[in-house]
């Protein structure tokens, strides 16, 4: 799986917002998308597009008038990575398959099982992941092969 650069531009614009609007709820101040733009480098009118499909899917609200501008509609930790992938219209499946026809014109393909496992860790993951731990730099993620043990696997991002 291959993440777009939809994907990846709305999730950096979102650790931005988290950052530039300080704090959470009513204290929170909207931010322009302009700022967001111009720390980022993303062009205004994409960052625009992402904004509207974020804001339908709930995940920001945007404020008009005067010191108008965008913030998240709930705090950090419940915003999930894969809310704000899905939000943007990206999938997450590993397969080619669209679930009806198969892989293939006979159906699956060879390597259809291992795919879709991948996909599924992919979801998961994605699924367990915030946007206060992204922001925060602590994504902690639990494998199936060590849970019996219960150790972690700690990632880091610098």
């Amino acid at each position: 799986m291959q993440l777009s650069t939809r994907g990846r531009y709305a999730v950096m614009a979102l650790i931005d917002l988290a950052t530039l609007q300080n704090g959470s709820g009513d204290e929170a101040r909207a931010v322009k998308l302009e700022e967001i733009a111009k720390r980022q480098e993303i062009s205004l009118s994409y960052l625009e597009q992402l904004f509207a499909q974020l804001r339908r899917a709930g995940v920001v609200e945007s404020l008009r008038g005067p010191g108008g501008g965008y913030k998240l509609s709930r705090r950090e930790e419940e915003i999930h990575l894969f809310e704000i992938i899905g939000a943007v219209n990206e999938g997450t499946k590993a397969t080619r398959c669209d679930g009806v026809t198969g892989c293939m014109e006979k159906g699956r393909c060879n390597a259809h099982d291992l795919w879709s496992a991948l996909g599924d860790h992919i979801e998961s993951f994605m699924r367990h992941v915030n946007l206060k731990m992204i922001c925060e730099k602590s994504i902690e993620m639990p494998l199936q092969a060590m849970a019996k043990s219960g150790e972690k696997v700690h990632v880091r991002i610098s």
